[in-house]
């Protein structure tokens, strides 16, 4: 049988948005089918938008730890390893949902401006300090964010992975 679309176990958020439009397809096709084929899309479709819902959030925790290591250094000494961990776990599953739906790549740079607002205000609460402390703007790329060896201080090598 020839498939059409991304495959479940190369790109599941592509593949779950090309299995509602078939279904919705087939539905529109098969009226006496005993499928209730619009809510079954539908269900299909928000399993996409959670995995994009678990991106935000995780690119959002990860953006949070980062900014009170860059601008809160007095807290440093007592949070390092807890911060270290947060970013390293984030880190690693934010590059496991890229990898299960590649489709999503483009997703992480396009909501890395607002994950970083909502993290600089989260970060400014959680390190109680002055919102005006945490800059507006990012003061480092994506790609340093998603990379094991930054910020350098942070993560020696022996850290990285």
């Amino acid at each position: 049988m020839a498939r059409t679309g991304a495959a479940y176990d190369e790109d599941f958020y592509a593949w779950t948005q090309n299995q509602a439009q078939a279904l919705r397809r087939a539905g529109a096709e098969r009226n006496n089918a005993p499928v209730d084929w619009e809510n079954v899309a539908e269900e299909i479709e928000s399993m996409g938008r959670s995995q994009k819902a678990e991106i935000e959030s995780r690119l959002t925790v990860l953006l949070v730890h980062l900014l009170k290591w860059l601008h809160c250094p007095e807290l440093r000494e007592r949070c390092e390893r807890g911060w270290r961990l947060t970013v390293r776990e984030q880190r690693k599953r934010l590059a496991r949902e890229v990898k299960d739906s590649p489709s999503l790549r483009a997703f992480v740079a396009d909501v890395f401006a607002e994950c970083h607002e909502d993290a600089r205000l989260r970060a400014a609460v959680e390190a109680e300090v002055p919102l005006d402390r945490i800059p507006v703007h990012p003061t480092f790329t994506l790609d340093q964010a998603l990379d094991p060896a930054y910020p350098a201080e942070l993560f020696p090598p022996e850290w990285r992975a």
